[in-house]
């Protein structure tokens, strides 16, 4: 028999659930709460030294970075690299230098520590979904004393798919125990907000990332500079 209140009972707390369930926050890293730009530059003109090629300077990083060590190398050159050991080599190279000297000067974006100590108080879950290997990311994290603050960490190779395919933004969702309608991406790029979009989910926009697009070019809910007062455009979504 079945008993129509005990249904009812189920259904009301289900809901109930879903209601205070805690927001999650997914964050890009590089560029959004990192700035990692000048140990990137370094570590892509220590290979461009290494193999001949042209260096690049500080403001170039906007062009170059986001896809990964070797796509930011190969847009350097004004023609592909076609050989597939030199790409090999390359990207070896770069990933040996990068992971040596991942903290020399890379710093979190002004307000973040101040901003997830804040969030952490409210029980907000927090995770990195970032196009950067993993290991790195990690790596990074730990040096910088930021990584006690994320529940999960999602690289450009812990699944067999990244941004923007939205399952790099879903599946961290879905380990972390999340509510998709309770979930915000925060990034500084296109290919963030692409992944939102597909996930469909809110995207806050942090201005002046690596990406050759303006913001008017890139769709958001929020446009944020830093971290400071952050706290205050979130509590729109608790």
């Amino acid at each position: 028999i079945i008993n129509v209140t005990e249904i009812s009972h189920k259904i009301f707390l289900f809901n109930t659930l879903k209601m205070t369930q805690n927001l999650t926050i997914l964050f890009d890293l590089d560029g959004t709460i990192i700035n990692t730009a000048p140990d990137l530059m370094a570590a892509h003109n220590h290979v461009m030294r290494k193999f001949g090629l042209e260096e690049k300077k500080m403001e170039d990083i906007k062009a170059l970075a986001g896809k990964g060590a070797w796509v930011m190398m190969q847009r350097s050159f004004k023609e592909k690299i076609n050989d597939e050991n030199l790409k090999k080599n390359m990207t070896r190279a770069f990933i040996d230098y990068y992971s040596k000297n991942i903290d020399k000067h890379s710093k979190p974006i002004n307000g973040l520590v101040d901003f997830l100590k804040w969030a952490k108080s409210k029980k907000i879950i927090m995770a990195v979904c970032t196009n950067k290997q993993e290991n790195l990311s990690k790596d990074l994290l730990i040096k910088l004393d930021l990584m006690k603050y994320f529940d999960f960490v999602a690289g450009c190779d812990t699944f067999d798919f990244n941004k923007p395919d939205s399952r790099h933004l879903t599946n961290v969702v879905e380990i972390l125990d999340g509510n998709l309608k309770k979930t915000i991406m925060v990034g500084d790029s296109e290919v963030d907000e692409m992944a939102a979009t597909n996930a469909k989910l809110p995207f806050i926009l942090v201005k002046d990332g690596y990406t050759g697009k303006t913001p008017k070019e890139i769709k958001h809910e929020y446009l944020i500079k830093d971290f400071v007062d952050f706290d205050k455009i979130i509590n729109n979504y608790l």
